[in-house]
């Protein structure tokens, strides 16, 4: 299957320019907009101009917001994004991998993700050390990942070894836990509520059922048996994990060893995360901590990566209260060794507030909140208001989860998620989702180094300036009609017209 890319031509400036121009005035060098029908459309310069009955809004593009700096765009590795494309032919999985990651082509993806051992797209729960009580970590090993990720990471790496890689655990090996076992929580509640439901559905309209059926948050009929007695379960706001110092220093050690086996991999690792959602007690494989368990962690990961010349980030942070994080940041000895922050899902809410009072910590956004399996355009739609929060609050790398899934994009635990990249498994044929091309509006165009810039006026926008001066501008149009908008850039005036329910990226110069 092939994918769209932009011509390397130059478009013609843009009429409707209100000032006389120059040589070194600014012009229009790139416009493409996406629509849920018609994605990646290259505008045709000649018809930049309002609708007869197109109200015009007003947006002023102002100077760059002071550290807000971008570092980069990326994706996630994770067992069940390599499995889908396996299934596909060689060269299809190639032209995948071609459009994500080839420097200046497609996607134009720098940097990664991946898990330390199991996560909530792997294909089962493992660690790299099941052996209880194995403090002198004798029999560690990433060979589980020699099928899955390390392929996955090095097909990535042969279309641009430039890749920057980052990691976090889901969960340490079961062994450390107080509870013995992968999850935080069981699902057998849920599944007897459903059980005990489904002799209601028959009486219920179809509108019903679905509303009764996405009250459980999961795809029930996929939900398995995930084998966590009730009574083992560990509630959020508890450290799930053993807070002795043999077994805080054994896995603090049990990372360098992850950071070392994948070095001798050919697979460099620039950072780590000490904990996927903290606070989160889940039905795959989870941990919580609380922030006085998580600091005492970080005071014995933080010597053990800076031997390797790894970083740690605190993250990924989940929840909105700032006050949380506060209490590992202002930690006079974990503090010491917390480079950066990373957020996700309802960690969005206490970014503003962390990165206005950390300003010397970058901040990343660490996974893009991933949707319910439909890949349509309401899901696209929150992508880009996703966007526009953290790139507009001072993210310096954005990532999105899922790189590739099959049809409806079920976890091993049940859980329907959105993807880059859709596999149908009968026909072995791919399609690339909504999502994407959200993410490649931005990526494609936003270079490393690029300043984020204020605006005003109009506000469904993020506007940046690239390391060689160029400006690019993302509109969105929400409304159900057309819309246009006038944009002041140093002096000059520029009408753009927007689809109905789009996302157009601009590239003055």
């Amino acid at each position: 299957m092939k994918v769209t890319t932009l011509p390397l031509g130059i478009f013609p400036l843009l009429l409707l320019i209100l000032n006389v121009s120059s040589c070194s005035s600014p012009g229009v060098k790139q416009f493409v907009t996406t629509t849920f029908d018609a994605p990646w459309q290259v505008q045709d310069p000649l018809s930049l101009s309002p609708g007869e009955e197109t109200e015009v809004e007003s947006l002023s593009i102002l100077s760059p917001v002071e550290g807000s700096v971008i570092e980069g765009f990326g994706t996630c590795f994770n067992e069940l994004g390599w499995t889908s494309l396996s299934l596909l032919s060689e060269q299809d999985r190639d032209e995948i991998l071609s459009e994500l990651f080839t420097p200046g082509k497609g996607a134009n993806l720098t940097m990664g993700r991946m898990p330390i051992a199991s996560n909530d797209f792997s294909l089962d729960y493992y660690s790299y050390d099941d052996v209880e009580g194995d403090f002198g970590l004798e029999k560690f090993s990433i060979s589980h990942d020699e099928g899955t990720l390390i392929p996955f990471i090095k097909a990535a790496l042969s279309f641009n070894p430039s890749i920057r890689l980052w990691a976090s655990p889901w969960c340490p090996p079961s062994w450390m836990k107080v509870s013995k076992h992968y999850a935080g929580a069981s699902t057998r509640p849920l599944l007897r509520r459903y059980e005990e439901m489904k002799g209601k559905l028959s009486t219920m309209s179809e509108e019903e059922r679905e509303v009764a059926r996405r009250s459980f948050g999961m795809n029930m009929e996929d939900l398995p048996d995930n084998g966590l007695d009730e009574d083992r379960q560990i509630p959020e706001g508890v450290d799930a994990f053993i807070q002795e110092e043999r077994y805080l220093q054994t896995y603090a050690k049990y990372f360098g060893k992850f950071i070392d086996a994948y070095k001798e991999m050919g697979i460099d690792i620039f950072m780590v995360m000490p904990q996927n959602e903290p606070n989160s007690a889940q039905f795959f494989p989870s941990c919580t901590w609380t922030p006085e368990g998580l600091a005492s962690f970080i005071k014995v990961l933080g010597p053990e990566m800076k031997e390797r010349g790894v970083e740690v980030y605190l993250g990924t942070m989940e929840r909105g209260d700032p006050q949380m994080w506060k209490k590992i940041l202002d930690d006079p000895e974990a503090s010491k060794y917390i480079s950066g922050m990373g957020f996700q899902w309802a960690g969005k809410d206490a970014l503003p507030a962390l990165h206005r009072d950390y300003p010397s910590l970058p901040c990343y956004e660490t996974e893009q909140e991933c949707g319910n399996g439909l890949n349509d355009w309401a899901g696209a739609e929150h992508s880009w208001d996703l966007m526009k929060h953290y790139l507009g609050n001072g993210v310096q790398a954005y990532f999105y989860w899922n790189t590739s899934l099959l049809e409806r994009g079920v976890s091993t635990w049940g859980w329907c998620q959105n993807s880059l990249v859709v596999v149908d498994k009968d026909t072995r044929t791919y399609r690339w989702t909504p999502e994407y091309y959200i993410l490649k509006h931005a990526s494609h165009f936003v270079r490393k180094g690029a300043a984020l810039l204020g605006t005003e006026g109009y506000c469904d926008v993020l506007a940046f300036r690239n390391p060689g001066g160029e400006t690019v501008l993302l509109l969105g149009n929400g409304q159900d009609a057309a819309r246009s908008v006038s944009v002041k850039l140093e002096g000059k005036n520029f009408v753009f017209p927007l689809k109905a329910r789009s996302l157009s990226t601009i590239v003055i110069r």
